[in-house]
Formats: structure tokens, C-alpha cells, sequence
């Protein structure tokens, strides 16, 4: 539940005129109710964004201009500005059957990793595996990382090396693929939705990797893709990639989408903004879009066994 109280109480400590709402898909469809509640009670104008929102580097500039404060929902903070105050989702589900199920699948040492949606529930994960004879163990990621054992879609800092395997409590694939090519440590993924518990196959996506990138060792011209949002930008990035690449533009963009890219007549994009990207939406694509690491297997600056997803990594 969205703590509409707290969004009221800091609007009015700030004094706010004009609020912003920034909300992730999952909680787009509760916009118009909390605007019409904090409005309201504050006597603020509320604004609500109606642009995509994928993670707390995803952050609606052009709305943050407009307000004296933005409330960013569904993600933990991730960048230092006085103007947004960011509001995490919990998922209030119960972790218990999805780990006991996941128990015959892990070995003694056990990383454990979610995201912020169930990094409330961290301590019982801890419990469950210390009462079944585990030894968890939680690493504290780096920069980017709020807290011990979270995992971003652009970084897996927080997944522990020197463990027998990784335990990824949460669904999707992306988040517990990401954390076995991070560190070459078995993954099981416990889904508290379903209490499926089940090991990770990274091989598909392998291949998949593979095979774009063998496609695109023919490619002379290429397209370099800046990202505008403001955690993704990776402008040096970029331009080391444009100095290697030989004939290459590059193109700033906001949201990539095929449509977008149609225009621009290159054999290749190589994707410095987010990671999911080129993975996720990689059959959508009519030329090959790579992501730096595999830019650089390409080009000879990497061997191909050294391929692992793109990171997006702090201090």
C-alpha cells in the first residue's frame, strides 16, 4: 500500500505548490486516485507522469522541472537530488514455500539476493536458510546499491562471490540470470508467487548473445546509442566505443524502440543506456544491438568466454 499520509506530510514540510508523481507501469493505474487524494489534502497542484517508467534511473525530468518536489514510486533511491524523494513498493508476500522448496537445489554456502520489492523480507530469508543448516550469505553491493543483497536490472554488485550458490528470491529471469554471468556462481531462483523454485539457465540467452554478435562482425557502420535518462548516461562510454568502432554516429535517445531506430541506416547499435535493453527486447531489433561487453568481443578487445551482461556499476 502506498503511504499516502507520508507523501502529504513531506509536501507540506517542503512547502510544495506544485507536487510530482512518478509511478512504474505495475502502479500507473493508482496515478489518478493519489493525485486526487494528495491534491486535496495539500492544496497542491499534482501532476502525474504519463511517461514509462522502468527504474529508479528512469527519472521524468521534464515533469521534475515543473515541481518543487517529485515522489518516484516503486524503486529504492538511487541518485542524490533534494527535489525527488523516492517511495519503495513492497511486495507483502510470503517468502517461506518458495524457499523450502528451493533448499534440495542449494549447496551449504548460500548468496542471497532479491530486489527491493522483497528486501523487507531479507531477514526471513536468512532465518529459513540458517534453520535448514545454510549458511547465507549477504553482500553489500556498491554505490548504487541502497541495500545489503539488492540486485538493480543494471547491477549485480550485491551477489556474492566464494558461495556454492545464489539464492535470487523474486520472479523474472533477467535479475537471476544477470547475477550467474556477474559471478559464474549457480543461481536458483524461489518465486514467492508461485513457490516455484527452480535452477537457472543462462545457456538460451547465451546463444541468442552469440549469435547477434556473430551477426555483427560484419557490420561497418554502426550507430552508438547515448542514453538522456539521467541514471543511464554514459557519455565517456560512448565515445571510447566511437573510437574503436571506425565508421559510427552517435545518436542520443530517451526511449529506444525499433521505429525509432529505423532511420538511421547502420548495420549495427551498440547500447550504452540500460543493460535490459539489448537483451529483453533483442528480437524487435532489425540489425543486431550489442551491448559493450559484447562490443568489445566483437572487436577483439575481449575473448568470447569472457562474455557477461552489461553493468552499470558505482563507486
Amino acid at each position: 500500500m502506498i503511504d499516502v499520509d507520508g507523501i502529504v506530510r513531506i509536501a507540506g514540510e517542503r512547502k510544495a505548490k506544485t507536487i510530482g508523481l512518478q509511478f512504474p507501469e505495475g502502479l500507473k493505474r493508482q496515478g489518478p486516485g493519489i493525485a486526487k487524494d494528495v491534491e486535496a489534502r495539500t492544496g497542491a497542484l499534482v501532476i502525474v507522469s504519463g511517461d514509462p517508467c522502468y527504474g529508479a534511473c528512469d527519472i521524468d525530468d521534464s515533469l521534475l522541472d515543473m515541481v518543487d518536489v517529485l515522489f518516484h514510486f516503486g524503486h529504492s533511491r538511487l541518485m542524490d537530488d533534494d527535489r525527488i524523494v523516492f517511495i519503495e513498493y513492497h511486495h507483502e508476500v510470503e517468502v517461506d514455500t518458495a524457499i523450502r522448496n528451493a533448499l534440495p537445489l542449494l549447496g551449504q554456502k548460500v548468496g542471497i539476493v532479491t530486489t527491493v520489492q522483497h528486501i523487507h523480507m531479507l531477514k526471513r530469508m536468512e532465518q529459513l536458510l540458517t534453520e535448514a543448516g545454510k549458511t547465507p550469505v549477504i553482500g553489500k553491493g556498491d554505490s548504487r546499491i541502497t541495500y545489503p543483497g539488492q540486485l538493480l536490472g543494471c547491477n549485480f554488485s550485491a551477489t556474492p562471490a566464494g558461495v556454492d550458490t545464489v539464492l535470487y528470491v523474486g520472479s523474472g529471469n533477467f535479475h537471476p540470470m544477470g547475477a550467474q554471468l556477474s559471478t559464474g556462481v549457480p543461481v536458483i531462483a524461489a518465486d514467492p508467487f508461485t513457490g516455484e523454485a527452480r535452477k537457472v539457465d543462462v545457456e538460451k540467452i547465451m546463444r541468442q548473445r552469440y549469435a547477434l554478435m556473430a551477426k555483427a562482425m560484419d557490420a561497418k557502420k554502426w550507430g552508438i546509442i547515448i542514453g538522456t535518462k539521467t541514471g543511464q548516461k554514459r557519455l565517456e562510454l560512448a565515445l571510447r566505443i566511437k573510437e574503436t568502432a571506425g565508421d559510427a554516429t552517435l545518436i542520443s535517445i530517451r526511449e529506444i524502440t525499433p521505429d525509432r531506430l529505423l532511420s538511421f541506416k547502420v548495420d549495427a547499435y551498440v547500447s550504452t543506456v540500460c543493460p535490459r535493453v539489448a537483451i529483453d527486447d533483442a528480437g524487435r531489433f532489425g540489425v543486431p544491438v550489442l551491448t559493450p561487453v559484447e562490443f568489445d568481443i566483437v572487436k577483439g578487445l575481449r575473448k568470447w568466454e569472457d562474455l557477461a551482461f552489461d553493468e552499470i556499476r558505482g563507486e
